[in-house]
């Protein structure tokens, strides 16, 4: 990234402990926009001279090849602008701020890392927004291909690749999911679980498993019921795909409030 870099705290812990996000200059993060700006070194050359000793490839085409990874994970619109510094944390919650902190660990040690992480709790407590954070920072500090699915839009994408008239085969699909270095699958459970559908994810967890792939999942599905009428996450996937799932990710439960609600609230 550019030599110039601006520094942004976490301000949602009122901490001095909390890590500090480091952001290119010519980035904007209220827009997601990571279009960098014109380079004073190369002048948008490329090529970078050194005094006494040639030239060599400039740091702006990293930037470039970075903005081609964020362009190719797939990070919804609505989830672009997350990142570990902006990350809600709610007061005196501690599940919220060790999920935060095993997050930032993943990627601090990265890619010296062997197991992923598993987001389980309720709606609205930023499972999701800590899985996209932790793409966007592998993605700007490693050049790590990442890729993010919603595990029923996926579903949907293989079953429309059956259509006589699909562009697409299930396999073109299927090919990125299992060879990216790092894969967010959001809502894992929240799909009925038919024969189809566990035998699906069977195939792309097994794959994943196999080759040590990292994996970060997110659920609303908890390991225990609650009440009678409320279903596990081994309920919903099987339990062959849980016991895989405890040795490829760490179990992360988040517990809050769902931070959505605030914003009627805030209109009232």
């Amino acid at each position: 990234m550019s030599a110039q870099r601006a520094t942004i705290h976490h301000l949602d812990s009122g901490s001095s402990e909390f890590p500090k996000t480091e952001v290119a200059k010519g980035a904007t993060l209220e827009t997601g926009s990571f279009a960098p700006a014109p380079c004073m070194t190369c002048h948008d050359s490329g090529m970078e001279v050194v005094p006494g000793k040639g030239a060599r490839r400039c740091h702006c085409r990293l930037e470039q090849q970075q903005l081609k990874l964020l362009e190719r994970s797939r990070i919804p619109r609505r989830y672009e602008n997350c990142t570990l510094a902006n990350y809600r944390l709610a007061s005196n919650n501690g599940s919220q701020l060790q999920a935060f902190n095993l997050a930032f660990k993943l990627v601090s040690e990265f890619p010296s890392v062997d197991r992923g992480l598993l987001f389980i709790g309720p709606v609205g407590v930023g499972k999701t927004h800590l899985s996209v954070a932790i793409l966007r920072e592998l993605i700007e500090k490693t050049g790590a291909s990442c890729l993010f699915y919603e595990f029923g839009s996926l579903l949907k994408e293989i079953q429309n690749s059956y259509s006589p008239i699909s562009q697409i085969s299930e396999l073109t699909v299927l090919l990125p999911v299992i060879e990216a270095e790092v894969l967010v699958l959001d809502e894992l459970g929240a799909t009925k679980p038919t024969d189809w559908v566990r035998d699906t994810m069977m195939q792309i967890i097994n794959a994943r498993y196999n080759d040590k792939k990292l994996t970060i999942f997110t659920t609303n599905y908890l390991d225990r019921r609650r009440s009678e009428r409320d279903e596990t996450l081994e309920d919903r996937i099987g339990v062959r795909l849980r016991s895989r799932l405890f040795e490829m990710c760490r179990t992360v439960e988040v517990e809050g409030e769902d931070w959505r609600r605030r914003f009627d609230r805030v209109e009232m």
